[in-house]
């Protein structure tokens, strides 16, 4: 909600004076007491990567070039069997990578 729609609701609460001139964080609570709703506890923020996963995750991109490199030799040779396998190789690591990333 913006914060003229929280100074609309808090007039309507008797005994709050001045909502005109409260900030959005003294709005919600003054409403949230009025109305006697129980502040939650904030959201954690998940950690940061650690450096064992980036390692993972570096080898594995490193794996990716190499196969791309491949690819594109075997692209050269026309040798249509060995693309459609470093194809798929290549799509497994990108999904490897990204569950590592999400798991982190």
């Amino acid at each position: 909600m913006t914060a003229t729609e929280l100074r609309e609701i808090a007039r309507e609460i008797p005994g709050v004076e001045g909502a005109h001139a409260m900030k959005k964080e003294q709005l919600l609570e003054v409403i949230k007491k009025a109305r006697g709703i129980k502040e939650e506890a904030p959201v954690e923020k998940k950690e940061k990567k650690g450096a064992e996963t980036e390692a993972i995750i570096r080898d594995l991109k490193q794996k990716i070039i190499l196969l791309k490199q491949e690819k594109e030799a075997a692209r050269a040779t026309k040798d249509k069997k060995k693309l459609d396998v470093l194809r798929r190789r290549i799509n497994r690591l990108k999904k490897r990578t990204r569950k590592v990333a999400q798991a982190a």
